[in-house]
């Protein structure tokens, strides 16, 4: 999904690709040119300057920065554009062949490459690296990235390659972040990370996501705490507590699963066993009553035989994880797994996901019904022809579904909270009222 970054003026535009750490990237990024008075185009090709901060985490997402840079080098050809940088994982995992490629661009930078580009863009700059970031969501709720970078040693994983060691960003500057964004209107804070469990191991010598998240509950104006990429391996137990006395701290769980063969498991290294999973999920519903879970699962790892993903259909039809996603394996150059080949078809890896994706189907739908009657808050996005599009607790931006409110005597504004009685729903949609009560 590309982006670009909002501004007034034509000088510079940001357009990003990819995961929600990149928006933040980019946001970061933005602040910084700001802060350098550097003004932004509403567009790349409205723009004398453009950086296209890249995605380099699997094939299509390969394709799509690859595709980007071109269409920005054809602009460049014809003269619309100065200046054409490059930046973030796929800069930072293949600029040499890039550069050797697309001459048209003048510049490849890694990931949080802030300095450096200011410094193209404004050489003669006596800058700061402290400036705040420019929103690009809407300004009702904002990525919240508490770490960089990743120690977990999955085999199928480029993440490490790309992004480097795991890095916790320190507590006091994650609060400061939290208020000044509240400054600016935020209201919900979706927490991301490579993994988030693993926050504070670095830097505190133990995990310490639990202490951060009792003092990010306590940021006034914070009504919804979001939490995104949380590895199940070494899960750190200690913040399901916290998650179910805290009632700004969503009952929300994103914990990416990628398989549930404990062979399958095992060739991915992913330190975990189909056992030690139920257990895990179990215990985090017995603390946490009525969570949202979500998960994402690879389908067509090379190991993968036919028995392993009618397992790994068993289990979802088993354990009815609430939102679930899935991805069609993808061969990385330098990870453990590249030597393994990727011997499954694509048709084959396709048909997999689809079928795994029609079982999800049916449990949503399933779980959408069942609140039907209920009454539930909600947080309005924007209104769509006389329909306020929101989303509740149990849905995460731009990933999960969206519930559809019909206020006929009361006009609604995007950030606001209201509850709403839900009326009919569908197998990823809610739909309902303004409830009178």
């Amino acid at each position: 999904m590309k982006k670009t970054v909002p501004s007034h003026d034509n000088s510079v535009a940001i357009v990003t690709l990819g995961c929600s750490k990149n928006t933040v990237d980019s946001e970061i990024l933005a602040g910084h040119l700001k802060a350098a008075n550097l003004t932004f185009a509403e567009s790349a090709g409205q723009a004398n300057s453009l950086i296209i901060n890249t995605c380099g985490f699997i094939d299509m997402a390969k394709e799509e920065s690859i595709n980007t840079i071109l269409e920005a080098a054809a602009l460049k050809k014809a003269g619309k554009l100065q200046t054409l940088i490059v930046a973030g994982c796929l800069s930072e995992r293949y600029a040499d062949d890039l550069r050797a490629e697309m001459p048209e661009v003048d510049h490849f930078f890694g990931t949080e490459a802030y300095s450096n580009i200011l410094k193209v863009l404004s050489p003669d700059l006596k800058y700061n690296l402290l400036g705040e970031r420019v929103l690009s969501t809407p300004s009702h709720f904002a990525y919240l990235k508490i770490s960089e970078g990743c120690d977990n040693p999955c085999s199928f994983c480029a993440i490490p390659i790309m992004r480097g060691k795991h890095r916790s960003k320190p507590k006091e500057q994650i609060i400061a972040e939290m208020n000044s964004l509240v400054r600016q209107g935020v209201k919900e804070f979706v927490v991301v990370a490579q993994d988030l469990t693993y926050y504070g191991l670095d830097m505190y010598g133990n995990r310490t996501l639990a202490d951060l998240l009792k003092e990010m509950s306590d940021v006034q104006g914070a009504e919804w705490i979001r939490l995104m990429y949380a590895y199940p391996a070494k899960f750190p137990r200690d913040i399901l507590p916290v998650i179910a006395e805290r009632d700004n701290i969503c009952k929300y769980l994103d914990m990416p699963l990628q398989h549930i063969s404990t062979n399958v498991l095992k060739s991915m290294r992913r330190g975990i066993t189909r056992r030690a999973t139920e257990e895990l999920i179990g215990e985090i519903r017995s603390v946490v009553p009525n969570i949202t879970l979500r998960s994402t699962f690879i389908v067509g790892y090379p190991s993968e035989t036919q028995a392993d993903f009618d397992e790994l259909c068993d289990f979802v039809s088993e354990v009815k994880l609430d939102r679930v996603g899935a991805f069609l394996y993808s061969q990385e150059d330098d990870t453990y797994a590249y030597i393994l080949g990727d011997s499954i078809p694509t048709e084959v890896k396709e048909e997999r996901k689809k079928s795994l994706m029609e079982i999800q189907k049916g449990i949503s739908l399933e779980k959408n019904q069942a609140k039907i009657g209920t009454t539930i808050k909600v947080l309005i996005e924007e209104n769509v022809n006389g329909e306020y599009q929101a989303r509740s607790e149990a849905d995460a931006p731009e990933v999960d579904n969206e519930v559809f409110v019909r206020s006929p005597d009361k006009e609604l504004k995007p950030g606001d909270f209201v509850m709403v009685e839900i009326e009919d729903a569908s197998e990823f949609d809610l739909y309902g009222s303004l409830s009178r009560k």
